[in-house]
C-alpha cells in the first residue's frame, strides 16, 4: 500500500475510482468531473488526491519522456582527451566495420543489436584502451557480444576511431538511425547459396535440412540477419570451453569465464571457479562462434546480402 492510500484511508471502492478516472480518461474529461466533484463537500477529500494525482500523473510522463530519449540525454564528457594519427583512425574504421559494425553501426552510433558507443560510460572513461581493450578481450558472452583476440595495433586503432567518432558526434544532434527492411532485400538467393556451400564453408557446419530448415519461419528481416551474422538470443548457443594445461601436465576443463592478456578462468563441471595467471598455463578455448566471427571481415556486402537472400528461402 502506497503512502498516500496510507494517510488518507480511503475506501476501496474510492481508490478504484481514483485508478480508473487516471488511467482510463484523458485530462479534458477528469476536469468536469472534478468541477462536480468540488460542488459536494463530501468528497473535497477525494478531490484533492485526484488533482494531486494527476499533477503528479501529468509531470511523471513529461520527464520520463524525456529521459528515456536516448537523444535527448547528454553524451558522458571524455575523461582524458585524446589524439589519433590519421592512419590510424582510417585503419580503425576498417577493422570496427569488418567486426563491429552490425551490431553497432559502422559509425558507432548504434544498430539494431548494439548501443551507440559515443554515449557509452565506458568510452568516455577510456584512455587509450585501457577499459575498451579488456573489453573486447573478455567480451560479453550473455549480451551476444564475442571476444576479441586483438593485437596491440589492431586494439588501438578500433579506439582511435571510435574516440573519433565521439568527438564527432559531441557536436552533432539527434538519435541513433534505423534501418529500412526494404534494404536487406538486394541480395541473390541462388548466388547465397552458392556462396553457403561453397566459398563461405557455411555447409561444413549448418545444413539447410537439418538445423536452418524453417530458420526464415522463426526469424525475420534484421532479426534473421543477425542470427546469420552473430547469433545470439534464442535458442542461445553453446558457450565457449577452454582446457587450461597445468605446469603438471593436469588438464582442466569447464566453461570460459574470462580471459585478458594476464588471465584465464572457467567454471569447471563442479561449479567452481578457477582463475590462473595466462603466463604460467597452457589454454585452448573452442567457441562454436568463432567460424561466424571469422566470417564478419571476409564478407562482402553482396555475399551478406545473397547468403541472407538464400536464408530467406529456408521456409
Amino acid at each position: 500500500m502506497s503512502n498516500r492510500r496510507r494517510k488518507f484511508a480511503l475506501p476501496i471502492a474510492t481508490r478504484f475510482s481514483v485508478n480508473y478516472l487516471l488511467f482510463e480518461n484523458p485530462a479534458c474529461t477528469i476536469v468536469p468531473i472534478v468541477r462536480g466533484i468540488l460542488r459536494n463537500q463530501r468528497w473535497l477529500l477525494l478531490s484533492v488526491c485526484l488533482l494531486t494525482a494527476v499533477d503528479a500523473r501529468a509531470q511523471a510522463t513529461g520527464l520520463q519522456g524525456r529521459e528515456d530519449s536516448p537523444a535527448a540525454q547528454r553524451r558522458p564528457q571524455t575523461a582524458v582527451p585524446q589524439s589519433y594519427t590519421p592512419e590510424q583512425v582510417k585503419m580503425g574504421q576498417t577493422r570496427f566495420a569488418a567486426q563491429c559494425g552490425f551490431c553497432h553501426g559502422r559509425d558507432t552510433s548504434g544498430g539494431e543489436g548494439g548501443p551507440d558507443l559515443t554515449r557509452s560510460a565506458l568510452v568516455a572513461e577510456d584512455t587509450r584502451g585501457d577499459k575498451i581493450g579488456a573489453l573486447l578481450r573478455a567480451g560479453r558472452v550473455d549480451r551476444g557480444m564475442p571476444s576479441f583476440d586483438l593485437n596491440q595495433t589492431d586494439l588501438i586503432a578500433i579506439v582511435a576511431f571510435i574516440q573519433d567518432q565521439k568527438t564527432k558526434a559531441e557536436s552533432l544532434t539527434g538519435g541513433r538511425r534505423g534501418v529500412d527492411i526494404e534494404d536487406l532485400q538486394t541480395g541473390n538467393a541462388a548466388r547465397g547459396r552458392q556462396y553457403f556451400n561453397g566459398t563461405g564453408g557455411c555447409g561444413k557446419c549448418h545444413s539447410a535440412s537439418g538445423d536452418l530448415a524453417g530458420v526464415a519461419g522463426r526469424f525475420q528481416g534484421l532479426a534473421l540477419l543477425q542470427r546469420m551474422l552473430y547469433p545470439a538470443g534464442r535458442p542461445a548457443p553453446l558457450p565457449p570451453t577452454v582446457s587450461v594445461t597445468l605446469p603438471s601436465g593436469q588438464v582442466i576443463t569447464g566453461k570460459l569465464a574470462y580471459r585478458d592478456e594476464f588471465t584465464i578462468a572457467l567454471v569447471d563441471s563442479a561449479g567452481w571457479y578457477r582463475s590462473w595467471a595466462q603466463a604460467a598455463v597452457k589454454s585452448s578455448i573452442d567457441d562454436p562462434l568463432n567460424a561466424h566471427f571469422d566470417q564478419l571481415g571476409k564478407y562482402s556486402d553482396n555475399d551478406m546480402h545473397d547468403v541472407f537472400a538464400y536464408l530467406q528461402t529456408l521456409r
